[in-house]
């Protein structure tokens, strides 16, 4: 259920108020940057006090009452959030395995059909790895 304008407008006061008394570092100026948006409030909130989506909105949560239609409102806008960013997970996790087979097969490609060449490599990286060792236990 969405909240009209007015309901809104209507517990804006006692909401910002509450918030600034929780988080004092709270200004006036902070809070209109939500401009009456749930979403905007809760991430204004975490952006200039560090405190994580859960508590922002579980605050939210107490001042207006479960039954409240904006808390309602709140708790939606974070599932999303959570929703959004399980999703974005997911998919870039799934890129990261993609890449990361495509690259060993490159690798193990150029060692078949280059086996001199990538010997030499690896004998040459591993001497500079050992003199970097040594000298590094010098100092």
């Amino acid at each position: 259920m969405m909240v009209t304008r007015e309901e809104l407008k209507g517990h804006w006061n006692e909401v910002t108020g509450r918030l600034k008394e929780q988080w004092g570092q709270l200004t006036d100026d902070d809070l209109m940057r939500a401009k009456g948006s749930a979403d905007q409030l809760v991430g204004v909130v975490q952006q200039k006090t560090g405190a994580t989506r859960r508590e922002v909105e579980q605050f939210l949560t107490n001042v207006l009452g479960p039954e409240n239609p904006w808390a309602s409102q709140v708790a939606e806008a974070a599932q999303r959030y959570a929703d959004e960013a399980k999703q974005y997970v997911q998919q870039n996790a799934r890129r990261m395995v993609n890449q990361t087979g495509e690259y060993s097969a490159k690798v193990a490609e150029t060692v078949r059909s280059k086996p001199n060449e990538s010997l030499a490599i690896a004998f040459g990286l591993g001497l500079a790895a050992g003199a970097l060792f040594f000298m590094g236990r010098r100092r």
